[in-house]
């Protein structure tokens, strides 16, 4: 297992071949717009053994995780995990995170994940906020708007099972 394919296929255990570039995933990406490149043409880079604009990228950071891909694709490519495996292979390359706030928040994710044994937004938000370069007061009023509708409580709900998340998460290291 040499190149950087058979790498990403042990790892997300898709069929990537398979693609035939219908472009389907990159039509309903929603994050498709801040990408320098799109899914349908990451799978292609990959398939041309684009190693170093790949790995360097900072589409394969800005990649939601939420399915839209795999659900549209017809060969059943779940392309999110796909973008997993790449993210995977970059960091243990040591390539510097293409979009750094994206590493920044999945770090934070899985910190709250395991104090609280579930996500808590308004945790997230403050650590990101307080971490992150991006500006503390950009989105106040939507953060207001929410905390008065009941959307987003203050004081975390510690999960029943937080240990057992705990556990898992120290199981899949």
């Amino acid at each position: 297992m040499n190149n950087l394919l058979d790498q990403v296929k042990q790892i997300s255990e898709q069929p990537i071949e398979q693609c035939y570039h219908c472009h389907k995933c990159t039509a309903g990406c929603p994050v498709v717009s801040a990408m320098r490149y799109g899914p349908d043409r990451l799978l292609r880079m990959l398939a041309l053994e684009q190693e170093e604009p790949l790995l360097s990228s900072r589409d394969i950071w800005l990649c939601a995780g939420c399915y839209s891909c795999a659900a549209r694709c017809p060969n059943d490519i779940d392309l999110a995990a796909v973008m997993d495996a790449l993210r995977q292979i970059a960091m243990a390359q040591g390539y510097p995170a293409g979009e750094p706030d994206a590493l920044l928040f999945h770090r934070l994710f899985l910190r709250v994940l395991s104090v609280f044994g579930r996500s808590h937004e308004a945790a997230m938000l403050g650590l990101f906020k307080v971490l992150s370069h991006v500006p503390l007061m950009n989105d106040v009023g939507a953060g207001i708007g929410l905390f008065l509708r009941g959307k987003v409580p203050i004081i975390p709900k510690r999960s029943g099972a937080a240990a057992d998340v705990r556990q898992i998460m120290q199981r899949s290291k």
